[in-house]
């Protein structure tokens, strides 16, 4: 399991896209992007 923070959601959606890049291609691979205050889910891969 990987897990990063950033301030800006700028570039914490332009990590989502490198990390579906990178793992993507693994089984059971999962990325989420969320929104810290709260608690909503911005973006997930793949689609739920």
């Amino acid at each position: 399991m990987k897990h990063g923070w950033w301030n800006r959601e700028e570039t914490a959606r332009d990590k989502f896209r490198r990390w579906i890049g990178e793992r993507g291609g693994r089984p059971g691979t999962r990325v989420v992007l969320l929104d810290e205050e709260t608690g909503g889910v911005l973006a997930d891969w793949p689609d739920q």
